[in-house]
């Protein structure tokens, strides 16, 4: 696909993909899939840059439909509509193997397949999913891949580029956008204890963000 190519003349694709261009980089790849139950997830590809020696991967689909956003307050209403769109990205090492050939391992391909997936589960399951949240690789957790010691997901901030990125306002909705991070077991349960902020402040500490390393050090390890 051409550089700066979207999937279509979709008026909310299009903005997505600007705003993608503007705050992170020219979109040189798209990767594509059949739509499933009316949404269609595909992944924005950013090449390396002088500026950001990494690979940016952006959903960009989830936002087409709005997540159910759970109310705990009457005064929760008028969060609702900044809270029901968003996108997912998540930023690979510039010497990730990233090929069809190389998609073929596990080892290298569960970045990607994750970040489809888990921008699914909110149109999936009719639920929401908005920062803090975290998504364990099954009951009792398993390890996301054979190369990797993480068991699962947070949804956070992201933190490698501008704050202009994290919203896009357009005329009938807000998308935000959100960043995974891979977590081990032991931050799994530091966060159901403690709480997304605290591990968030560990994160911070320890210089964790959207930009996966397999090798990091374990924030909540004893």
């Amino acid at each position: 696909m051409a550089e700066s190519e979207v999937p279509d003349e979709d008026p909310v694709v299009n903005a997505i993909g600007e705003h993608v261009t503007k705050h992170i980089g020219p979109v040189a790849d798209v990767f594509q899939e059949r739509a499933w139950e009316g949404v269609q997830i595909d992944v924005l590809i950013v090449p390396p840059t002088a500026e950001r020696n990494y690979l940016t991967l952006v959903t960009c689909g989830m936002s087409e439909r709005p997540m159910r956003v759970p109310l705990e307050t009457p005064e929760d209403l008028g969060l609702v509509p900044e809270l029901r769109y968003a996108e997912l990205l998540l930023c690979l090492p510039a010497d990730w193997p990233f090929s069809p050939e190389a998609f073929q391992s596990e080892e290298n391909y569960w970045p990607v397949r994750w970040l489809k997936k888990i921008a699914r589960l909110p149109h999936l399951y009719d639920a929401w999913l908005g920062l803090g949240h975290t998504v364990p690789n099954g009951d009792p957790p398993k390890l996301l891949a054979p190369n990797t010691g993480f068991a699962g997901w947070m949804v956070d901030q992201p933190v490698l580029f501008s704050e202009d990125l994290q919203k896009l306002r357009l005329p009938d909705r807000v998308i935000n956008f959100y960043s995974l991070v891979p977590l081990y077991l032991e931050e799994m349960a530091f966060k159901l204890k403690q709480g997304g902020g605290q591990l968030s402040k560990r994160f911070d500490d320890a210089k964790v963000n959207e930009l996966i390393d397999i090798g990091r050090a374990n924030t909540a390890a004893r």
